[in-house]
């Protein structure tokens, strides 16, 4: 039923890969994984096959493999660490991870995680191999040549730990029996840089993108969802193969699934017999939204809610792709489980259907799985920008399904009314933790890798507020339509790339004509601060003059608006001189005056007008509180003549 649309989107997504503009090579890999398990014990053992593209220019003499299930088990990295940062206080709390704590350590054995390798050989011939915890050394009997193929055979046992984070087995917070997240051995990825064997201590994730074909046998009973298309849709019914149908009896006690995704670096399922499954088509040859949750007899108000992220999604996705790009895979699917929520390619894992958490997951399809920047590295280059793009989403849905309720009286959505609370209608929240965090004196660059903060508290804001200012800021730099064209191109040169830091602003400064490396600079490489202050005015020569102050460490171009007795209002421009330039159009169009530039060395400026300063009744910087000033109560005059 969906083949048709699957090859169109498909081909799609290929040719998008092919022209990927800049010349970065990327390795590629290919896996081919059948998996047994066992509901009663909580085990499984598989198979993988993997193909590896070593397209560098540089020969390998060994891989690395991610282990993640390794993690939970008491005294393992993650605990230890999880731990130790709950023995510092932070605002009187604890500031570990409140669902990681302790819970590690006191894991029984038929509780914890573990992956272990049966076997391992590459074209045929076995290959030694140690474990580092959750990261596996192959030291290569031969080395991989440049521009060469090999293909990887290994055999592996698991064990699905009780749910800790992100994946596991019987959380009792959702009732879902399995959340099989990071569960099979992942090959790290090798790129410009060399080797990324990051252990895994709390963090994020990078992966090689490459296609992945999942078989799965397990209790006949289980409903599954998850990356990729179910190609076996006529064995086994239950919504895939069309909406609303039921899961088809067999007499095996083990049914099996059958996925295929392509083009992706990361594959995630989960399982439960009590999963209900929604499903949205998206017109015009769109994808096929997915919603699957764990049903509550006689809990209509679950239902309802479950319900809303379906029709919630189809609402703002045409929004989402004509601000930040084409959303190219068939298929998305919001899947309930995990604890909290996570983002997986072509699905996420949601502890519950509350819209913002939704919302900001799926965007993560655009600054992860399309994107797919290293998170240990540039955290708020996927959280932040995450973050950024989701406040924008749900300010749009808040006020589509407003509009459609006003115009026929009628909820479009049932749940709204209960999750207004979760739809901000700006970036306001993440301006106030930045704020929080710079003056906190816990602050680290954005720079630090992401499992190397001192604090979990330091780590969040930094790659989630901060990331989202960044971008939110950047608009009141370049113009806020500059920002958004910035946005489109980043997306259109660098998916499926791996950009850096270093890419996204030469995107920035080629859309906007601008320098902007001094930017990225200050707001990313240090926790220098942005502090402009109203200092005197007087008249002089005819003219009227404005001194302004640089109290902070960043230097910053500098609006300001004049309002005048008579209600009029004037928008002033003052560019930094590290621009070269200086912002043409900004939000609402509204007209403004540039200025001479500000040398960053100089600590004062001087700002002319022709009005009478009598005539004046108020002095503001930065009207639209876009850039990130510290101490904002100098920033405004108010003038009583």
């Amino acid at each position: 039923m969906y083949k048709p649309v699957f090859v169109l989107l498909l081909s799609i997504l290929l040719s998008l890969t092919a022209t990927a503009q800049p010349g970065r090579w990327q390795q590629r890999v290919k896996y081919t994984m059948k998996v047994d398990m066992d509901v009663e014990t909580n085990r499984f053992s598989g198979t993988q096959q993997l193909e590896y593209s070593n397209n560098s220019p540089e020969t390998l003499k060994r891989v690395f493999y991610h282990l993640y299930f390794n993690a939970f088990q008491p005294n393992s990295s993650m605990d230890v660490r999880s731990r130790e940062l709950g023995k510092k206080m932070v605002n009187g709390r604890p500031d570990w991870d409140g669902r990681v704590k302790d819970r590690i350590s006191n894991l029984k054995q038929d509780e914890i995680g573990y992956q272990k390798i049966i076997s391992f050989k590459m074209n045929g011939v076995p290959q030694p191999f140690k474990y580092h915890e959750t990261i596996l050394e192959v030291e290569l009997t031969k080395p991989i040549l440049p521009k060469t193929k090999v293909i990887f055979i290994m055999e592996f046992e698991a064990q699905v730990p009780l749910q800790v984070r992100r994946s596991g087995r019987d959380n009792p917070a959702t009732g879902v029996r399995y959340s099989m997240s990071q569960w099979y051995p992942k090959l790290c990825e090798y790129d410009y840089e060399g080797w990324h064997p990051t252990p895994y201590v709390a963090r994020e994730f990078y992966g090689v993108w490459g296609d992945y074909d999942v078989t799965i046998n397990i209790d006949k009973n289980y409903k599954l969802a998850g990356t990729g298309m179910v190609i076996n849709t006529a064995e086994i019914g239950w919504g895939y193969n069309a909406p609303g149908t039921e899961l088809k009896p067999i007499s095996k006690e083990k049914r099996t699934w059958h996925f295929i995704g392509k083009n992706i670096h990361d594959f995630v399922w989960a399982a439960d017999p009590e999963y209900k499954h929604l499903v949205r088509q998206m017109p015009n040859g769109g994808p096929m939204i997915n919603v699957i949750y764990k049903f509550q007899e006689g809990n209509t108000a679950n239902e309802d809610a479950w319900k809303a992220v379906a029709d919630a999604a189809v609402v703002v996705l045409p929004f989402m792709e004509s601000k930040f790009g084409k959303y190219p895979y068939p298929q998305y699917s919001f899947i309930h489980g995990g604890d909290g929520g996570m983002e997986y390619p072509m699905a996420t894992l949601l502890s519950g259907p509350g819209l913002g958490t939704v919302i900001h997951e799926w965007m993560h399809s655009w600054y992860q799985m399309m994107l797919g920047t290293n998170e240990s590295l540039y955290p708020w280059m996927d959280e932040g920008f995450t973050e950024f793009a989701s406040d924008l989403v749900q300010k749009y849905y808040r006020d589509k399904v407003t509009r459609v309720k006003n115009a026929d009286n009628k909820a479009y959505i049932k749940s709204l009314d209960s999750t207004d609370a979760l739809l901000p209608l700006n970036h306001n929240g993440n301006y106030q933790s930045y704020y929080f965090i710079a003056k906190s004196g816990l602050e680290e660059p954005l720079t630090t890798h992401a499992d190397h903060y001192n604090t979990n508290v330091a780590y969040s804001v930094a790659a989630y507020s901060k990331g989202a200012v960044f971008m939110e800021q950047l608009g009141y730099i370049v113009g806020a339509p500059i920002r958004d064209k910035i946005l489109l191109e980043y997306y259109k040169q660098w998916s499926f790339k791996h950009p850096n830091s270093a890419d996204l602003i030469k995107v920035a400064e080629n859309v906007s004509g601008l320098q902007l490396d001094w930017y990225k600079e200050y707001w990313c490489n240090t926790t220098k601060t942005i502090d402009y202050a109203i200092d005197s005015l007087w008249e002089e020569g005819g003219e009227s003059k404005i001194r302004l102050k640089r109290i902070g460490q960043m230097p910053m171009p500098i609006d300001v608006q004049l309002t005048f007795k008579d209600g009029s209002t004037a928008m002033h421009n003052i560019p930094l001189n590290l621009m070269y330039g200086a912002k043409k159009e900004d939000t609402n169009n509204q007209p403004f005056e540039i200025h001479e530039e500000w040398r960053w060395t100089h600590p004062t400026y001087v700002l002319g007008f022709k009005q009478r300063l009598t005539s004046l009744s108020k002095v503001a910087i930065d009207p639209s509180k876009r850039m990130a000033d510290i101490d904002q109560r100098n920033n405004v005059l108010e003038l009583n003549w």
